[in-house]
């Protein structure tokens, strides 16, 4: 490279997207000013890091690229779009525009999947409803193939652009993806699963994200169906009472409001029991886990 095509180092490009991402009102401006120059150098963050730190500069057009990135970041185009990739419980994701981007704390509900299955000696089948990005479904079955884990994972999508983007992260971790409507889908499986877990919509319809970037996920994606945000949630519990076998665990997320409703429903459902709200890491109520009895009544629904 000669001196005509060498830019700024790279600590000092780094030092202004940080501040024009911070002006912007970015939650994280120096984190995604390195996830969007270590995308533009075709780089680990750590290995980035080293480089930033030894001096490093880059081309005129690496520069010219990574500014680019940080306006259209600055405009709260959300990171992931822009590098096509989102972090989730140590799983690298192809994600885009078209589907719900997976967050942190949901990484606490595939947490309790994986307690569940840890506890268990023997094979296991696990049902992820409204699997969007494939995110937790991914994630179970990454555990497993790592821990020599014999788990059959099987994903459900209904939206076609979200299903594209789950098995382009799905299919390589072996998870059968089905397309269909959560509320009626793997009738074949009926009684027979140990774990459904999901991440439906729940959002109220009332409310709308704080964040800029979360306005862009899909609204079918968030939004739970009715005022409370609360039909989808309880219709994929009804379901979840059918895919389980006795005994199997139930683990769904849900609006940090809607933790006594639900827990409320389940409770006076027979077909559950243990049922449990847990707090994500700010003390909000964000999941919860229940029991399929092995003595529920027949023909008992959770309202709809």
């Amino acid at each position: 490279m000669s001196a005509a095509d060498e830019s700024e180092p790279w600590a000092q490009s780094l030092r202004r997207a940080t501040g024009l991402l911070a002006e912007a009102g970015v939650d994280s401006p120096r984190v995604d000013a390195e996830l969007l120059l270590a995308h533009v150098l075709g780089l680990g963050r750590g290995e980035l890091l080293a480089r930033v730190f030894a001096g490093a500069a880059g081309t005129t057009g690496e520069a010219e690229l990574f500014a680019s990135l940080v306006a259209r970041r600055a405009r709260r185009e959300p990171v992931q779009h822009l590098t096509g990739v989102a972090f989730f419980h140590g799983l690298d994701l192809a994600v885009g525009p078209g589907v719900f981007l997976p967050r942190p704390e949901t990484e606490l509900l595939v947490d309790a999947v994986l307690a569940e299955l840890t506890a268990r000696p023997a094979a296991a089948t696990v049902v992820d409803l409204c699997t969007g990005s494939g995110a937790i479904a991914a994630a179970v079955a990454a555990w497993a193939q790592e821990h020599g884990r014999d788990v059959a994972v099987t994903a459900v999508e209904l939206d076609d652009e979200a299903a594209g983007w789950a098995w382009r992260n799905l299919e390589p971790r072996g998870v059968h993806l089905r397309q269909g409507d959560a509320l009626v889908a793997l009738p074949e499986l009926e009684g027979c699963v140990d774990v459904v877990v999901s991440n439906p919509p729940y959002v109220p319809e009332a409310e709308t994200p704080v964040q800029a970037e979360a306005r862009l996920d899909p609204a079918r994606a968030l939004y739970g169906g009715d005022a409370p945000g609360l039909r989808i949630p309880q219709a994929i519990a009804h379901r979840a009472t059918e895919l389980l076998a006795p005994g199997g665990l139930f683990a769904m997320e849900h609006h940090e409001t809607q933790g006594p409703a639900l827990l409320g429903a389940l409770d006076a459902d027979p077909r559950f029991t243990g049922v449990c709200v847990h707090q994500d890491l700010t003390g909000r109520d964000r999941f919860l886990t229940a029991r399929r009895s092995c003595k529920a009544a027949a023909g008992a629904e959770v309202e709809e």
